[in-house]
């Protein structure tokens, strides 16, 4: 049985503005956007969460993190020091915990220039104060948060470019002290976690295979190469996409280049139980990161007017 997902709020960037899109369980089609955020004039925005309530968003730009209301009046705002003037190879990520309480921030300080190593940092949400700071073995470009469902946590993955991947998991504990865990690889970059908290899914750098792993330990379970899906490893690569369409299955996307040098890709489903492949799922995207799953049995895509598409479907017979 698919669990009921809570309603959710994601962003898109467009026009200079932040628009908020509630995501629940009931509406498919085209999302039209609940809430409108103007960031600060002359702030660029690389990555924004907006609070289940719609009232407030906080966004990082390449030089801080901000806090607004929806009519812009500034909650708290920190700015990333020593100040940096690069601005190309580090974008600075946050995002925002389940319960809104906390502010989870990335700082590529490394690949910024400032001095040291980069940073993972915990904002509380109404006052902007520091809560916990971990300095990072790392020199990233970027990284994505991934929520845990459960636990309250964070995943976070860290793209080193060509050096690799790193995946380090932290949460606050009820006392609200912090605890932090880096998995020990460089070679596996994660895609995402299943919606019932249990497990977690990870693509090989090199893209020669996907890996489902157990939550916390990062304990392998099962790997499935590009030869299980009846591909020539020398012709075709897993996809750093994909993700949970159901807690027991899992979309892989593989692609590759024909004769002609046109590239293609296919969405294949994997039964996260029993580790074997349960068909495909054919989606109109024009890339192989358009398709998210959202865990519920549904999935997004972009429209062509720049509003993401909820959709559902049934799955092709493995071939």
């Amino acid at each position: 049985m698919v669990p009921v997902r809570p309603s959710k709020v994601i962003t898109r960037h467009r026009d200079g503005a932040i628009y908020a899109y509630v995501v629940d369980s009931g509406a498919l089609g085209t999302l039209e956007p609940a809430a409108v955020f103007r960031p600060r004039p002359g702030d660029e925005v690389a990555e924004s969460a907006v609070r289940t309530d719609l009232e407030r968003v906080v966004y990082t730009t390449l030089g801080g993190v901000v806090c607004l209301t929806r009519a812009g009046d500034v909650v708290w705002a920190s700015a990333f020091e020593p100040h940096s003037d690069r601005l190309h190879g580090h974008r600075p990520g946050c995002a925002l915990s389940l319960d809104d309480r906390t502010v989870w921030v990335y700082r590529p300080d490394a690949m910024a220039g400032r001095g040291g190593a980069d940073q993972w940092v915990v904002h509380d949400a109404d006052s902007g104060a520091v809560l916990a700071r971990r300095e990072l073995e790392t020199a990233g470009h970027g990284a994505g948060h991934h929520a845990h469902p459960v636990d309250g946590g964070f995943y976070l993955d860290i793209g080193e470019g060509q050096d690799g991947s790193v995946i380090l998991r932290g949460r606050l504990r009820a006392d609200r002290e912090p605890e932090f865990m880096t998995y020990p690889w460089w070679d596996r970059c994660l895609i995402d976690l299943a919606p019932d908290g249990r497990q977690f899914m990870t693509v090989d750098h090199g893209q020669a295979d996907v890996g489902f792993h157990d939550h916390p330990s990062g304990n392998m379970l099962f790997t499935l190469p590009v030869e299980a899906f009846g591909y020539d490893p020398e012709e075709t690569f897993v996809e750093w996409s994909g993700g949970y369409l159901t807690p027991d299955t899992a979309v892989v996307t593989l692609g590759g280049e024909g004769h002609d040098e046109e590239e293609w890709f296919r969405h294949h489903l994997v039964d996260v139980r029993t580790g074997t492949l349960s068909g495909e799922i054919a989606v109109e995207v024009t890339n192989p990161y358009d398709l998210v799953p959202l865990g519920d049995g549904s999935w997004l895509t972009d429209g062509p007017d720049g509003h993401p598409v909820r959709r559902a479907g049934a799955p092709h017979p493995a071939r």
